[in-house]
């Protein structure tokens, strides 16, 4: 997955991963890492979800990264807020009150960019991601955001019927990824096909979207 693929897909607005709703996954389970009021947010590959104001409006502060540009400018015009701009090793820094996002490298990101972390909500990177590079992703994750608790989305479908991305994701490699660091509880399972347009008309059967909560060790 090349980094201008992405950028491509923002230019020619092909977002068939972005919501035009908040994410019901995010707001039913979000409860289960039982986070605390003010609590800090990491959104990693967070583009300009509708996910970002519920969270703010929530009370709590947001982390995202993101890697295009345009993504990041249409989440601040489109929450209305003037971001101070400024840079990073990896990108650029954008900041209005409680919400701060990294544009440009993730794997740029280290620890003391995001500074603390209370809990990562894992919407859309991992599924977005290759396998070679799921298996760098999760460990960059978790070191740089301190083991904190994730709701991680994961979702299963025959790769034989389409490919991503998004990318099926099985309970094994999620294992594999982040069972040396955090217990693993399945919070929801669902077939949402029906709501999944593009892989519904290329003859997927089933397209299962799980809710994981992970709880470090």
């Amino acid at each position: 997955m090349e980094k201008q693929f992405w950028r491509e897909r923002w230019q020619n607005q092909e977002l068939g991963w972005h919501l035009p709703f908040v994410n019901p996954v995010l707001k039913r389970n979000l409860p289960a890492l039982n986070p605390a009021p003010g609590a800090r947010v990491f959104v990693p590959l967070c583009g300009k979800t509708l996910d970002i104001r519920w969270l703010l409006e929530q009370g709590f502060k947001v982390v995202g990264a993101e890697l295009s540009e345009r993504a990041v400018r249409e989440l601040f015009e489109e929450l209305g807020f003037e971001p101070e701009v400024t840079s990073w090793d990896g990108g650029h820094r954008w900041r209005h009150g409680d919400l701060t996002v990294f544009q440009g490298d993730l794997f740029a990101l280290t620890a003391a960019d995001p500074g603390p972390v209370d809990r990562v909500y894992d919407r859309a990177a991992l599924v977005a991601l290759p396998e070679a590079l799921r298996a760098r992703y999760a460990p960059h994750v978790a070191t740089l955001t301190g083991n904190a608790p994730q709701l991680l989305i994961s979702f299963e479908y025959d790769p034989a019927e389409m490919d991503g991305p998004p990318f099926p994701v099985r309970p094994d490699e999620i294992q594999r990824l982040y069972g040396d660091r955090y217990t693993l509880e399945e919070l929801s399972r669902q077939d949402v096909i029906d709501s999944q347009d593009r892989f519904k008309d290329a003859g997927v059967t089933a397209f299962v979207q799980v809710a994981w909560k992970l709880l470090p060790h």
